[in-house]
């Protein structure tokens, strides 16, 4: 248990090789490649300042992966989006306020993810007044929800598509941003402390400000209108590449009708200024409305072709095929494939609609993996036929073949040295031809995961007691019921909780299954009387459990042996 929520809360943080010298490609960068290259010039590290009819606005690009903006008002300013890390946030700062040094008296979250959350205790721990934070009603349930249950495989598949643990000399850029920087510092996530649920209108120092819900890239996205500034903030919702209608970390379906409602919505404001969380400003209402248009319109161009498609019985691998976007969409700068694809988004779009079953009645109940390889080595004949078919393709540069051999050889149990380092010749080949960085760090990070020169990555320690304070106690305890290893306890057992400040939390072990409740227990196994923060410390590591209770911090009314037992069953 202690183990496990040791790395709870921590969502890519895997420390990088930033230093390390050992370069896994030895392969040219082909012509697509080149373009991703010039593409790192979208995110030049510098602070733009605009003198907008409204006032001064500066726009901070190329620190990690989100953009961050300060709005100038008459005796304090605005912070929208706060930087991926207090280690950006504070690098940011130091540049703004030699534009202007005025309190900071608000931040506004556009939506949940940690490139525009993460760097916000920065702002709490340089000023005496705390600033007002705005959001969506629902961005702390997202927070709550990234940095709960899903934690170990999001982080695990944020450190891939980020290339997080790749060699600098391996990592171009991440397609919205040069690199992601939540590694570099403690989580510095501050809860919200004013929601709406449609649309909010605010004066913090002079600034008129209007909030919008924009579902899109988010559910709980919202852009920013600033009236007298003229001026657009939209979020995730626009940036200069094609949209990441899906990621490959892995997301909830994204409400890609809502995106295009969105988009419609941003334009009827008619802004001069729009200046988007990833990638540059754009300057000039009838180019921000060309933008709009074409963005809009290819979302929507994949979304009704693949409902066309859909609903003419073909699968999602074959629309997935057929969808090309028409040639006033795709030359535009906007929307080359560097962050999202057209193929990845007509899968989820798919998936939204109907669910993961394609309708194939061949795909309902297949052949578990290990089977279908026993029955393709039956056609091959021999393990060894296999192994020289990997061999060819390797040779003949088919690698994606290449990489399925390896599936079904690795599925029979014949993960060889020699089949790993084909894989890994697969992996690199694959990852360093293209100029999706999404696809691109996934696959070398994949590749270098197998090589012999990585190294298990140390966790950098991220939890803080500052951070746990806007973690819920609903959260952990969903951890804790997701983290039930059902085969370690058989008999029922129920521990319950009383905490300091009147809040109970019950877990009754029953059927396998770890049942959470708030209700009173007549009967409790174990009963826990402690402070709600000693339990977080405790169940994030900062507390060791033996030692709280030693000091009376955790009481226990039953078994103190037995609880720590208990525990050890969660990971």
């Amino acid at each position: 248990m202690h183990k496990f929520f040791k790395i709870f809360l921590i969502l890519v943080v895997i420390t990088g090789c930033s230093d390390s010298d050992s370069k896994i490609i030895d392969i040219p960068y082909s012509s697509a490649v080149e373009d991703l290259i010039s593409h790192s010039e979208e995110f030049e590290q510098k602070v733009l300042s605009y003198d907008t009819p409204g006032g001064l606005i500066h726009f901070a690009i190329g620190f990690g992966i989100a953009n961050s903006i300060m709005v100038e008002g008459n005796d304090g300013n605005i912070i929208i989006d706060a930087a991926d890390s207090m280690y950006e946030a504070e690098k940011i700062y130091n540049l703004f306020k030699q534009k202007n040094s005025n309190p900071i008296k608000a931040i506004i979250y556009t939506h949940n993810h940690g490139d525009h959350t993460f760097g916000t205790q920065y702002y709490l721990n340089i000023q005496e007044e705390r600033p007002q934070i705005i959001a969506h009603e629902d961005t702390d349930f997202y927070v709550q929800r990234i940095m709960g249950i899903l934690n170990p495989i999001i982080a695990a598949r944020s450190t891939r598509m980020f290339g997080t643990t790749l060699p600098e000399e391996d990592l171009i850029n991440v397609g919205i941003g040069p690199n992601l920087s939540v590694s570099k510092s403690p989580t510095g996530y501050v809860k919200p402390d004013l929601t709406f649920e449609d649309d909010l209108k605010i004066n913090i120092s002079g600034i008129e400000i209007e909030l919008y819900h924009a579902p899109g890239e988010t559910n709980d996205q919202i852009f920013v209108w600033l009236p007298n500034h003229k001026s657009l903030m939209p979020g995730d919702n626009v940036y200069k590449t094609f949209p990441n209608l899906y990621t490959i970390r892995g997301t909830t379906h994204r409400d890609v009708k809502g995106w295009i409602e969105s988009l419609d919505h941003m334009k009827t404001f008619n802004p001069e200024f729009l200046f988007p969380s990833h990638t540059k400003p754009i300057i000039g209402k009838d180019v921000i409305q060309d933008v709009l248009n074409v963005y809009r319109d290819a979302i929507q161009y994949v979304h009704d072709q693949t409902i066309r498609l859909m609903n003419q019985g073909m699968y999602p691998d074959e629309i997935a095929e057929k969808i090309v976007l028409p040639d006033s969409i795709v030359n535009s700068p906007y929307l080359k494939e560097f962050y999202g694809t057209v193929r990845w988004s007509v899968k989820s779009i798919f998936n939204g609609y109907l669910g993961w079953f394609s309708g194939n009645p061949s795909e309902l109940d297949p052949l578990s993996r290990e089977e279908k390889a026993k029955r393709v080595l039956n056609l091959a004949g021999d393990i060894n036929v296999l192994i020289e078919d990997l061999r060819i393709a390797v040779s003949n540069n088919d690698m994606q073949w290449a990489l399925e051999l390896s599936d079904y050889l690795i599925a029979l149990d014949n993960f060889t040295e020699e089949v790993r380092n084909l894989r890994i010749d697969a992996l690199i080949y694959e990852g360093s031809r293209s100029s999706n960085p999404n696809k691109r760090n996934y696959f070398l990070t994949s590749a270098f995961e197998l090589s012999k020169d990585y190294v298990e990555p140390s966790l950098l320690d991220r939890t803080s007691e500052e951070l746990l304070e806007y973690i819920s106690m609903s959260t952990l305890f969903d951890v804790l019921s997701t983290r039930y290893n059902p085969n370690d306890i058989e008999e029922n057992i129920t521990v319950c909780f009383i905490f300091s400040s009147g809040l109970t939390n019950n877990i009754t072990i029953r059927n396998q299954v770890a049942v959470i409740s708030n209700s009173n227990q007549d009967t409790c196994s174990i009963t826990v009387l402690t402070d709600e923060i000693e339990l977080k410390k405790v169940l994030t590591g900062l507390s060791n459990p033996v030692k709280s209770i030693a000091s009376g911090d955790m009481q226990i009314e039953g078994d103190s042996v037995e609880f720590l037992q208990f525990l050890s069953k969660f990971r």
